[in-house]
């Protein structure tokens, strides 16, 4: 035998040897990827419709069964949803959606490559006939990859394929799966959910809440506290799925929804491999932290005001739900849920109501009120018997129930949601998470304190006999104020401040290699989030100018270590009270001043620091909150919904047959000839045209 022959023998055993090393050991070599043909259709002939006109419509389907309360027969449940997964449109916008969630940029449809559209039709086929699975990272069943991620064409490590498949991010193709999830199923539920949640909705927020609180929550004594967090982090997938199943009875979504609750951690319950790679992960080495270096495509980390200002979250805002490999598909499934408990209380607030001819207010149904529009929170204090009566509103997690009786009935009202909570979501809460207070202690949600105090308004009125008389009534006005030791808590949390009852401001360090410019233009953007937020607050003011001091003293003692000035003082002296003046001018002839590099264009205009001065701080909104709110996009498709009726034109075709058609430069031109020729007003609208024309003719009969 040869040597040459020899050598290729002994090749091919080492070959043997390490390709069966390798299959017993799969962890030593990256799997290869798999050979998927290409699908059978072409995609672009599969890219027929408008994914916006898709959706559009299906809002405006699932809006209209319940525009009409009237209609007694509930809505019925959706149970074709796969028609909507079936098409290639949606998933190419979820696809555009991930990658600006990803990359920060939204790719156009146009610009799309051929191969990827090829992948996101492998993986919408894989959806379809049940054969995706979650959070899967590498090997078979890896269809779109972000653009971010390169391809792995070569072995790695045991380490590097423990850190890929221990990485708590979810795969990109879970993140467009989700994303084509929530496009389809929002607007099936959305019209389903109570006017009194707020959390995890379009056009609802924080802000509703605090104004639907002003305006609907003055009058009440007691205030009934409740936490489900619990609920957002462990929750039973049967649970889950009862709810859903109620609406949706398209067998595939449901499986796919389950599947994807059934993750935890990351890693598929019932997986042969799920201890393998379950390790703790070693600690980093000290000094080993080096700066990241961003690729072409990879957006920005938020910049420094913005990752301040989410670390003044309210608790209640904290807390986001995710249920395993769901991700922000969770939110609406935890809505879901709670949509059980939103529905019992509006029946509840119904059966609770027992009104009084005696009290002032709430006399005949529940949204009854005789509010004043300029100070929709008073509510008089006096009277001999008081309406009964309750309200409920919930953000996210919490929930708040204002009651207006005993104390009895909030502990009455609680021992009904332990008990509910308990048989249908399967968590016990104590008298912990359910807390009574009442409103002469204040009581706290959403960073705002909710509290009463005793005004004295003078009453003028004319009695009998022509007298008039002038009398001091007593009153309660609902006071939310912003919540200051809070607020100083979050700033120390931060090393902006030191100590508790005299807080000191800290120099502002991570700004510390920034321009004075930049950094100004930082914490003003800081400055005027917060001033936003505390916009519906009684001490917005106060708050405001509490912040803008702890940012402006920071940066003073920022400065004042940047440029060796030793005091604030200077730094106020050089800069003024705003620092808006530039700490560093040249004394050098040679080099040019600030004002002229400032001409050429070589540095940063530097504004001032904002709300210097108390007279820049703006004043609370007292705008008046309707009772009946609902977000703009809803009553857009209720107008919508209106003008495709034909029962409404035809109303509309009557009233104005009736009535007759005016334009207002006519009514206007009425207006002002009975006030040149009788002095008064005589009548308010084109519709009083015809009792006024009543009664004159009453008037000249009885004359006759």
């Amino acid at each position: 035998m040869s040597l040459r022959h020899n050598i290729k023998h002994l090749a091919r055993i080492s070959t043997l040897r390490s390709y069966s090393h390798s299959t017993t050991h799969p962890h030593r070599l990256h799997p290869p990827q798999p050979h998927r043909p290409p699908p059978q259709q072409d995609p672009y002939t599969l890219l027929k419709e408008d994914p916006i006109q898709i959706l559009s419509d299906l809002w405006v389907r699932s809006f209209s069964h319940h525009h009409h309360t009237q209609n007694p027969t509930p809505p019925k449940p959706f149970t074709n949803l796969t028609g909507f997964l079936s098409k290639l449109d949606i998933w190419v916008l979820a696809y555009q959606r991930t990658c600006a969630h990803v990359t920060g940029s939204f790719p156009p449809r146009n610009a799309i490559h051929f191969h990827v559209l090829s992948d996101l039709l492998s993986l919408r086929n894989a959806v379809i006939h049940s054969q995706f699975q979650w959070n899967k990272k590498i090997g078979e069943g890896v269809y779109v990859r972000s653009p971010n991620e390169k391809p792995v064409l070569r072995n790695i490590s045991r380490r590097k394929l423990e850190a890929i498949l221990s990485d708590p991010t979810p795969p990109f193709q879970d993140r467009v799966v989700q994303e084509a999830l929530l496009m389809i199923l929002e607007p099936i539920f959305e019209p389903r959910f109570s006017s009194k949640s707020h959390a995890f909705r379009p056009g609802r927020n924080a802000h509703s809440v605090i104004r639907t609180i002003r305006s609907n929550f003055s009058g009440y004594l007691w205030f009934l506290k409740g936490d489900l967090t619990q609920f957002f982090e462990d929750v039973d997938t049967n649970v889950v799925m009862r709810f859903v199943g109620n609406v949706v009875k398209d067998k595939k979504v449901l499986r796919l929804i389950k599947s994807g609750l059934r993750v935890r951690n990351g890693i598929p319950c019932g997986d042969e491999h799920k201890g393998e790679f379950d390790k703790s992960k070693k600690e980093k080495k000290k000094g080993s932290t080096r700066k990241k270096i961003l690729n072409e495509n990879e957006p920005k980390p938020d910049p420094y005001w913005l990752r301040i200002f989410f670390d003044f979250a309210p608790e209640e805002a904290v807390k986001v739900p995710n249920y395993g490999g769901c991700g922000i598909l969770s939110p609406l499934l935890a809505n879901i849920c709670l949509n059980e408990l939103d529905h019992l209380m509006e029946d509840k607030l119904v059966e609770f109501f027992r009104p009084s001819r005696l009290d002032s207010i709430w006399k005949d149904s529940v949204n009854d009120g005789s509010h004043n529009p300029s100070w929709p929170e008073f509510v008089p204090a006096s009277g001999k018997e008081k309406t009964r009566k309750m309200d409920y509103i919930r953000y996210g997690g919490h929930f708040l129930i204002g009651i207006r009786g005993p104390r009895e009935d909030a502990v009455e009202t609680r021992k009904e949601l332990i008990e509910f909570c308990d048989s249908n979501f399967g968590i016990r809460l104590d008298n912990s998470r359910l807390e009574i207070e009442h409103v002469t202690r204040g009581v706290e949600f959403l960073d705002h304190i909710i509290s009463r105090r005793v005004i004295y308004p003078t009453l003028r009125y004319t009695a009998s006999g022509g007298n008039i008389v002038n009398q001091k009534g007593v009153g309660t006005l609902l006071s939310v104020t912003a919540s200051l030791p809070n607020c100083i808590r979050q700033f120390r949390r931060l090393k902006f401040v030191k100590g508790d009852r005299d807080p000191e401001p800290l120099p502002c360090t991570p700004m510390l290699y920034s321009g004075q410019a930049h950094t100004n233009a930082q914490m003003n953007k800081f400055l005027e989030t917060m001033a936003d937020w505390y916009r519906y607050a009684d001490n917005r003011k106060k708050i405001v100018g509490f912040c803008a001091y702890v940012i402006r003293s920071s940066l003073a003692k920022l400065y004042a270590a940047r440029y060796r000035l030793k005091s604030r003082a200077k730094v106020y002296k050089i800069a003024s009270r705003n620092l808006s003046r530039p700490l560093v001018e040249s004394t050098n002839n040679s080099a040019p001043e600030y004002s002229d590099l400032l001409r050429m264009g070589l540095v940063d205009a530097i504004e001032g620091v904002q709300f210097s001065h108390m007279s820049s701080i703006p004043s609370c909104d007292y705008t008046v909150f309707p009772r009946n709110w609902i977000p703009d996009h809803e009553r857009v498709i209720h107008e919508y919904i209106n003008l495709q009726n034909p029962k409404f034109f035809c109303e509309l075709q009557r009233s104005i047959k009736k009535q007759g058609l005016t334009l207002p430069q006519d009514e206007i031109s009425e207006i002002v000839w009975d006030y040149k020729t009788l002095g008064v007003r005589s009548y308010q609208s084109s519709s009083d045209k015809d009792t006024r024309n009543a009664s004159k003719d009453v008037v000249l009969s009885t004359e006759v």
